[in-house]
Parts: C-alpha cells; structure tokens; sequence
C-alpha cells in the first residue's frame, strides 16, 4: 500500500521486483503463494508442456506464457474420519471436496495473480474446475487427451482449440515438481500424498522453473488403490504411457464412468428399478459404500463424494502413512478400526435413543418438549 499527496491509501502497483532476475522472481512469488494460503507450491516453465495435446496447450490460453505456477491444497485428513467412521459424510465434500474448489483455492489463486499483476505482468488464476471443457473425463495417452465432445463448441478460428481447453492440473503439478503421479492417476505430494486439491496459474513472466520431482519414491505399486475401489475404476494391468518433460510417466487406465458412480456411492444395475428404489438414476441402486437411500445434493457445486475416495485417497493415504514417506506425520494411525461395509439385505440397527421423523415424542405430560425434540 501507498499513499498519495491527498492522503489517499491505494494499493501499490508498478513495482520492478520480477523484472530482471527469475530467481528472485520465482522466490518472491512463492513465498507470496504460502502465505496466501497454499500449502506447497513448484514452477515450471512452458516449454515443458511441448507436446501438450492441442485441448491441453497452455499456450492456446495464454500464448506469451512464460510460466506456470501450480500450488497444491491439502485436504485435511480430519475431513476423511467422517466418513471413515461411517457418521459423517458431508464434511469431506463441503470441507475437503467442493469447499476447497470453488471458494478457498480461487481466493488464493485470485490474489497470487493480483501480486504478479501488480507488477506488470498478465497472470490467469485456475482452480481446481474446468466444467466448460470441451473435452471428457478419459485420457487416452500421448497421442491423444481426452475425446472431443460433439455438437459442444467449434473452433474460432483455424489453428485454435475448441473452446474450453483443460489444463490437466495433475500433469501441471508434476511438470511444476510438486510431485509424482501415482499408479492411480492421483498426484501425489510428499507432504500429503494423495490429500491435494490442484490450482494453476498462468503468466508471462518469467521465473526460475523447479526440477520435476525426484525424491524418495511415493508409489510403489503396492495395489491398495485398485484393491480398494469400490467400483473397481483402477486397472491392475492397463496403464496409460506419457513423456512427460523427457520423463517416461506410467498411471492405470481409470474408467471414468465407473469412477463417477463409485464417486457418488452409486452401483450399477442391468435393469431400470422402479423410483423408490433409484440413487441416483434409474440403473443404480445405493452401493455398499454408501448409507444413503438416494445420493445427496451436492455440497459447493461439485462436492459429492460419497465414496470418500476410498480407494485413491484413503488405502493410498493409510500404506503411505504405514511407510512413513510422508512429511505430515501423525500421532495416531488413521485406519483405528475394520473398515465398514453397508448390508443393503437386511434391516437397518438404529441406536437405541433414536426417534424416527413423525413418531410421537413420549414426553413427562407437562406439555415440555422432549429432549428428542430439540433439533430445528
């Protein structure tokens, strides 16, 4: 902040800091992004993305960028025990899901670029979201990048993506040497392993890139992801083969479809089931991970994730804590008790001091609410 002749407290702009030492840059930004509120965060120059499938090119964003910053959020693990527990579901999505990516992460990314555009240089702030993108969810591997949606959007002109591209974020954070991408397709962070949600940034200015990751080993092929997905989304043996900034980079092939439904706690069925029965379409019934009759609603736009990540996040998460790579380290385990299964056959064992909605409340005839009443 300065001041003018008037007195007037305005904020400060023009500053020449990032003008002629990348280095300096890189460390200034940085130390402005944790304190901004990411938890880590790594650059990489653009030319790393050389060969960045055409509806993944940064520079059909932005085509002076010099820089991509990316910064990792974590995920608090005390969001998980909820649904670990099996007695609190929206948390993760709310707190640890949908919370982080569309209000925490934007304001961090919103003002890091305000700090680079204070100084004269252009910078695009990127949360986690990419719900325009003209592209699915699949990645089909180096020569391709996700299949271009039909009748969605049209190229503006010749030599131009089809409006919107996608950034893979977790690509963006391995070229920006946050870490590595495990066998489940997550990125993995050595201080959170698989607790991060990813923001980008985009700029034209240039700063010092970080190496590509190269510490101690994060995944080991240990299998828990794909042992533990309810939906059986994780391939074993089908894997998807990048060069990634003259890095070979091998991950599972992921069915999208049958990680969006394992996602939402929803099964799939081979016949359409009558309404009272549907979770959430009419070919899924509440799967064993799920205790809900029907999915929720949605928690921060995005947030529901009724499955708790169980196998990419939550197995992950409990063998790296086991092996101890990981730099946030806990006093007690995570995993305390055997893993809860749902039995939709038989009936349900409430607690004792449960009242159901509309039974009568049995009260001590004063007319004074009973205690079970006391909930708005």
């Amino acid at each position: 902040m300065n001041s003018t002749a008037s007195g007037k407290i305005q904020r400060e702009m023009g500053q020449t800091d990032m003008d002629h030492d990348p280095k300096a840059a890189a460390a200034a930004v940085k130390r402005q992004a944790l304190a901004l509120g990411a938890d880590s965060v790594g650059i990489g120059n653009i030319e790393r993305w050389h060969n960045a499938p055409t509806q993944m090119d940064p520079k059909q964003i932005m085509p002076e960028c010099k820089s991509i910053i990316a910064m990792a959020f974590r995920v608090m693990r005390g969001s998980m025990r909820g649904i670990e527990e099996g007695t609190f579901f929206s948390n993760y999505s709310a707190m640890g899901y949908g919370g982080i990516t569309y209000l925490y992460m934007p304001m961090t990314v919103i003002n890091l670029c305000k700090y680079i555009e204070d100084r004269g240089y252009e910078a695009l702030p990127m949360g986690h979201q990419s719900d325009w993108r003209a592209i699915d969810a699949t990645y089909t591997g180096a020569n391709g990048g996700g299949r271009l949606k039909r009748n969605y959007s049209r190229p503006v002109a010749p030599g131009k993506a089809a409006p919107d591209i996608m950034i893979h974020l977790r690509i963006a954070a391995y070229l920006c040497g946050l870490g590595e991408i495990g066998h489940s397709m997550m990125l993995l962070t050595p201080e959170f392993g698989p607790r991060n949600r990813v923001g980008v940034i985009l700029t034209d200015v240039e700063l010092e890139p970080d190496p590509i990751y190269d510490g101690p080993q994060l995944c080991n092929k240990c299998m828990a992801c794909v042992r533990d997905c309810p939906t059986g989304a994780i391939s074993r043996d089908q894997t998807v083969k990048l060069e990634l900034a003259g890095k070979d980079v091998e991950f599972a092939q992921v069915d999208c479809d049958a990680c969006n439904r394992g996602f939402r706690g929803a099964e799939k069925v081979d016949c359409e089931l009558p309404p009272e029965k549907q979770y959430m379409s009419p070919d899924t019934k509440p799967g064993w991970w799920s205790p809900f009759h029907k999915k929720p609603r949605n928690l921060y736009n995005t947030g529901q994730a009724v499955g708790g990540s169980r196998g990419c996040t939550r197995a992950c998460m409990v063998e790296l804590e086991r092996r101890g790579v990981l730099r946030n380290a806990f006093k007690e385990k995570f995993r305390r008790r055997k893993p809860w299964r749902v039995d939709w056959d038989s009936e349900p064992q409430y607690p004792a001091d449960v009242k159901m909605a509309g039974e009568p409340v049995v009260g001590d005839g004063s007319g004074k609410r009973g205690k079970t009443d006391d909930v708005d």
